[in-house]
């Protein structure tokens, strides 16, 4: 894969290992300025909710990074097309299902992601 390709999966990784740090271990101070819509209320009644998606977006990271180290550059390939599609569909999902800006910070990189892979 070339570099652009690396470059695009080490930023989404990074993303999600961000996403991963602010809904696990930051969700009632970082969390709140990222969702503002929320009630203040909220926040500390769904912070184990919070830390359950962190967790599920440290798997993303766990394999987009697999998938950087991966030296048969097939296996690569294929392991990083799945997780970047796990990435683009729950960016699809939050677009219809909160919020169209979800879309264009998880899901448009990924599918860039996807499109260099194929190219």
């Amino acid at each position: 894969m070339g570099l652009l390709t690396n470059l695009v999966i080490g930023l989404i990784a990074a993303l999600h290992l961000y996403f991963l740090w602010f809904e696990m271990f930051a969700w009632e101070t970082t969390g709140r300025k990222i969702f503002r819509q929320m009630p203040k209320e909220m926040f500390p009644k769904t912070k184990v909710l919070a830390a359950n998606q962190g967790l599920y977006n440290g798997f993303l990271v766990a394999g987009l990074v697999w998938s950087r180290v991966i030296t048969d550059p097939v296996w690569a390939d294929k392991v990083a097309l799945f997780f970047l599609t796990c990435v683009l569909i729950a960016g699809i999902f939050g677009a219809i299902t909160a919020s169209k800006k979800i879309f264009y910070v998880q899901g448009l990189p990924a599918l860039v992601g996807i499109v260099l892979i194929l190219i």
